[in-house]
């Protein structure tokens, strides 16, 4: 908590209503200089921190309160092959992390093997345990490429799903994603909890299947995710070089899905053998786009059930790793509307996005963008109108206690109270990336964090021998970067 070295404190209410009244988004880059960033995530329930994974170093890096922290979470260089599509992959927190402390890692060894390990946190909760590593599996990988590497969880089973490529080369020469008795371009799903194969996976107790697979078909699954609300599957898979797509499978699914790989790459059909293009029994994707002209690998994403933007919600963004493109969509399971391009709307004022490597999720629901570049964007409201109203109270006299109060606030995030003497005619001090707030040289008061309700308190003393000064006050919502209007109160 910041406090004002002034004694001159104005107590006041500040009631907060965000009436978003447009779909307007932009984007925000919150931090930048990492190496191949490959993903972002949080753990349930952590509203203080995003986990950066870096593909070539191998290390996983923490953004906390806003800020990169100096020591990686965890190094594991010494244990990975780096470069083409190898190195650290993939990355997931048990759903029940804050207790038990268990993440998950999939990554390419020194032989270019895919490895999926546990790992825990250390007693420092913002550094791992790196000698706690217990593997869970060791996948050979015949080729370099097609590896894959996403590990989720479904808010629906708690089970671990793990996505893995159909080994490489091209147009998979050993039928690998459609051979049910090999491990390749397949999902997989798991119970960590006791490391056993759920009964209720689809292959269980056939002696011709592995029984950990879920569903198959895929050629190289890059970003997949469930959609918190319902545990709908949206699967980002990357084609030969005809065509991408997005496929999906319904939270109520019994798995067993195929998705055409390698007889169709998206909704074409390739002329290989391994499944007959176009049977009842394939599953289609929901969308695919043309990759022969700039195009040229789809970038998997999310569903957004965030709080700050709810005009959007439901809506499902994805991208293009090679041109930068975004693109969003609705899916109700049997229809596609509002599909819209992005690109432009979401274009940065600071940095640029241009090689997507992967879209993020934070505790929140907020979705991110990661540039294999080195930089990590979020999606945030445009001029969303954020008309605070300051009421003074009890009435905010000197010599009385008060409280300070937000609502509608980002659920989680810091809400930064600060107060001055003059109005900017031109607005010029920067509380956060791209917001010039309307007091010039502001002091803060204090920085809180908001409830999951989106509120926040701060309680403090107005000095009664500030009677009769005149401030400025204003609130400010770090997370979105918005700032309320101001008011001058007389103490």
């Amino acid at each position: 908590m910041r406090r004002a070295c002034s004694i001159f404190i104005l107590v006041i209410m500040i009631l907060a209503q965000f009436s978003m009244d447009s779909r307007a988004i932009k984007t925000e880059r919150i931090a930048s200089g990492f190496s191949n960033p490959l993903f972002l995530t949080s753990p349930p329930g952590d509203f203080e921190r995003l986990f950066i994974v870096e593909q070539n170093s191998a290390q996983i890096k923490i953004i906390k309160n806003g800020t990169v922290l100096p020591t990686p979470f965890i190094d594991l260089n010494s244990k990975t092959g780096d470069g083409g599509e190898g190195g650290l992959l993939g990355l997931a927190f048990h759903p029940n992390y804050l207790v038990n402390g268990f993440f998950y890692v999939n990554y390419t060894d020194n032989s270019g093997d895919t490895v999926i390990a546990r790992y825990r946190v250390s007693g420092n909760p913002d550094i791992a345990d790196a000698g706690s590593e217990f593997i869970i599996a060791n996948i050979n990988q015949p080729f370099s490429n097609h590896n894959g590497g996403m590990l989720v969880f479904s808010p629906n089973d708690g089970f671990l799903y793990i996505f893995l490529g159909d080994g490489g080369s091209g147009n998979d020469p050993g039928n690998r994603a459609q051979t049910l008795s090999n491990v390749l371009g397949k999902i997989h799903r798991i119970n960590v909890n006791g490391l056993s194969i759920p009964s209720s996976n689809p292959f269980t107790g056939n002696s011709s299947a592995l029984s950990s697979i879920w569903s198959y078909g895929l050629r190289n699954p890059w970003r997949a995710s469930f959609d918190r609300l319902n545990g709908d599957l949206y699967i980002g898979d990357v084609g030969q070089g005809s065509r991408e797509e997005i496929s999906w499978q319904p939270g109520n699914s019994g798995g067993g899905e195929n998705f055409g790989w390698r007889c169709m790459e998206g909704t074409s059909c390739t002329g290989l053998s391994g499944c007959t293009c176009n049977a009842p029994g394939l599953t289609i994707p929901i969308h695919d786009y043309d990759s022969t002209q700039s195009d040229c690998s789809v970038t998997g994403g999310y569903v957004y059930r965030g709080g700050a933007i709810p005009e959007i919600n439901g809506t499902y963004f994805f991208g293009d790793f090679c041109t930068g493109k975004i693109w969003s969509f609705k899916w109700n399971g049997s229809t596609l509307t509002e599909f819209t391009d992005r690109t432009a709307e979401l274009t940065p004022n600071l940095g640029s996005i241009n090689n997507i490597s992967s879209f993020g999720e934070d505790a929140a629901g907020e979705i991110y963008i990661v540039d294999l570049d080195g930089e990590i964007f979020k999606i945030i409201p445009d001029n969303p109108s954020t008309e605070f109203t300051l009421l003074p109270l009890n009435p905010g006299r000197a010599g009385t206690t008060n409280t300070l109060q937000v609502t509608g606030a980002t659920p989680g995030r810091e809400v930064t109270f600060i107060w001055g003497f003059n109005q900017s005619t031109v607005p010029a001090d920067s509380l956060c990336s791209g917001l010039e707030v309307d007091i010039t040289n502001f002091r803060n008061l204090a920085t809180v964090s908001a409830d999951g309700s989106g509120n926040a308190f701060f309680n403090t003393p107005i000095p009664g021998g500030a009677a009769g000064i005149s401030i400025l006050i204003q609130a400010v919502d770090i997370d979105s970067c918005t700032d309320s209007n101001f008011e001058m109160e007389t103490l």
